[in-house]
């Protein structure tokens, strides 16, 4: 039997996610190309705060999908609890960095 891949809720936004993370490659790599040419400290983590905000709003994009779809489904199909947990342990983890 042949498996198939899930769809996961985040496909139709697949393009504006790597279009999102492709940007934030390209800020890693400007903020590389600031060290190697010995730039101003304060300039470097202005730059590093930017890419991590772009970062988050990658990770709140997918969170939000999972809810309106994975979350929502196994609510209404009464196994909601374990994806609550685990929304719950991953919304942590993000938050204690």
């Amino acid at each position: 039997m042949a498996v198939t891949a899930k769809r996961y809720s985040y496909a139709g936004d697949k393009a504006s996610i790597t279009a999102r993370l492709k940007k934030i490659e390209g800020q890693a790599k400007g903020i590389r190309e600031m060290i190697e040419n010995d730039r101003y400290c304060i300039d470097i983590v202005q730059q590093l705060t930017a890419l991590s905000a772009a970062a988050d709003e990658v990770a709140l994009l997918i969170l939000e999908k999972h809810i309106e779809s994975c979350v929502s489904d196994a609510i209404r199909e009464e196994r909601g609890e374990e994806y609550i947990h685990e929304l719950v342990k991953t919304i942590r983890k993000a938050i204690r960095r």
